[in-house]
């Protein structure tokens, strides 16, 4: 019997699943990494790398090892073989403290991409297959206001920027922004609907790529 397709999601607190009505974390039924693999089946073997608050390249004065860019040579190492990587931040970049434009972020998504893609993590030791996902725009943000101040306009960018980033390196690319929307319960986080549609969008992409 073959090996299940390995693909590991790295991302943030919506990738680990934080449910913006409850504060906790979404049970992993509800999860978009739990539906994926109910959508896939015993073929595909998903592995969540999600965690609360995950930066692209930048170090959280508040919070330690956010930083994406120190964990992801490590997380590639502890999982390989990886066929497809998919690789969802940048949301956490637009705080307030950080002062990145959309661009910055992009460039600093691409600098993470390129060391997937410059690694052995694969299969017979190849770089997995990348998949680039833009994160939706922000919506309403009410408890997360004074740490997204001004960063709702600069996340409708992201998309964009994003693409660009995805054709430099010669990836997939997924935005989000064209199925999802964030909750207006925070302005950051997905309710469980975005979840099980991120699920079938995701699916569909690995169904046919």
């Amino acid at each position: 019997m073959p090996n299940p397709t390995t693909i590991l999601c790295f991302g943030d607190s919506n990738t680990w699943g934080y449910n913006p009505a409850t504060q906790d974390r979404f049970p992993r039924s509800i999860r978009w990494t739990g539906r994926l693999q109910n959508e896939l089946g015993a073929d595909y073997h998903i592995i969540e790398e999600g965690l609360n608050g995950r930066t692209t390249v930048l170090q959280d004065p508040l919070k330690g090892y956010r930083k994406g860019l120190d964990y992801l040579p490590p997380c590639l190492d502890s999982h390989h073989p990886i066929d497809r990587f998919f690789l969802l931040l940048g949301t956490n970049d637009l705080k307030v403290v950080f002062k990145q434009s959309p661009e910055e972020i992009a460039q600093s998504i691409k600098k993470l991409g390129s060391l997937v893609l410059e690694s052995d993590s694969g299969p017979n030791n190849q770089a997995p297959e990348l998949t680039l996902i833009a994160p939706p725009p922000l919506a309403k943000l009410t408890r997360f206001d004074l740490i997204f101040r001004g960063a709702t306009e600069k996340s409708k960018h992201l998309g964009a920027s994003y693409s660009a980033v995805a054709s430099e390196l010669g990836c997939h690319f997924i935005d989000l922004g064209e199925h999802i929307q964030s909750s207006d319960l925070d302005g950051i986080h997905w309710d469980g609907q975005a979840h099980q549609t991120v699920a079938s969008v995701l699916a569909k992409h690995l169904r046919f790529s």
